[in-house]
């Protein structure tokens, strides 16, 4: 069951090895992937393997999503059907990439009700969007209010080819862009996924940063996303799992910040607006106060 998710560890579903690390980490939420990182021959092997391996998990009490292929595929279907009937019970979300328009999210979300009604599953999957295109992005609202859909998910590397950006390192997952361009280049489409995901009730996670060995350059790019209202990162490495952690986390200055400004609160319920540290407290900044104080939860 998810708790909630700073932290997405995206493991290949062909490589078992990764996959028994990646349940030894302290990672929020594991996502065994079918997609990009598994070559076209493997296809039909790493989703055996990730049956396999969910079958034969631990009591896992974090989150387990599964990355299918694309909804333009031929392996979209059979992902969604042979994984969801062998061990639909473990998965708490399916990633749906390259979503460029509603009609992608309905497609899978009727094939599970399919699914779901068959075997029986108690419990419903939600489907994590990745918005990866400039169509994407133009249909972000409808794709938001689309059935299951729990989370937007930034695509950085497809989303940079659809718009014709510069490729600015090897990975092209967000290395080097201060060197190509002078403010934050991707502030546009990230503001915007995190606004459309918050009007919506959803969760905005953000992509993964390529060089897993410059934890430096992921810090940078997990600030500005927890800045800009995501929840969230993906991180490629088991090595980025405690960067991303920390930074999307309260920090003790700010949980304390938020108590003392509950406290005043409470002290005079009457009033609409209170001092605290020599500053005006108003509702809207109670309102945060709250919210940073709800998602404190205990994780296991």
């Amino acid at each position: 069951m998810i708790t909630g998710q700073r932290s997405t560890l995206s493991v290949p579903g062909h490589l078992e090895k990764m996959h028994r690390k990646a349940f030894e980490s302290s990672v929020d939420v594991i996502m065994l992937d079918m997609e990009d990182s598994v070559p076209l021959d493997l296809k039909r092997s790493a989703r055996e393997q990730v049956i396999s391996t969910l079958k034969g998990s631990p009591n896992w009490k974090r989150g387990i999503s599964v990355r299918v292929n694309s909804a333009d595929t031929p392996y979209c279907f059979r992902d969604v059907i042979e994984v969801v009937q062998a061990v639909g019970e473990k998965i708490d979300s399916i990633v749906l990439p390259k979503v460029d328009s509603a009609g992608d999210v309905h497609f899978l979300s009727r094939l599970l009700d399919g699914i779901e009604i068959e075997t029986g599953l108690k419990s419903r999957i939600a489907i994590d969007a990745s918005i990866e295109s400039a169509l994407g992005v133009e249909n972000i609202a409808e794709i938001a209010s689309a059935p299951r859909v729990r989370a937007l998910i930034f695509g950085i590397a497809d989303y940079s080819a659809s718009i014709g950006a510069r490729l600015s390192s090897i990975s092209g997952h967000g290395e080097n862009e201060l060197e190509i361009y002078p403010g934050h280049r991707w502030n546009f489409v990230m503001s915007k996924i995190a606004q459309t995901a918050k009007a919506h009730g959803l969760l905005a996670i953000d992509s993964p940063y390529g060089n897993f060995q410059d934890l430096q350059g992921l810090a940078r790019g997990a600030k500005m996303a927890s800045a800009l209202g995501f929840d969230g990162k993906w991180a490629i490495h088991p090595s980025q799992i405690e960067t991303i952690n920390e930074i999307f986390s309260p920090t003790e200055e700010e949980i304390n910040r938020a108590n003392r400004i509950l406290d005043a609160v409470k002290a005079t319920p009457k009033r609409g607006a209170v001092a605290v540290d020599g500053r005006m407290i108003d509702k809207a900044t109670v309102r945060l106060a709250q919210k940073l104080v709800d998602s404190i939860k205990p994780r296991n």
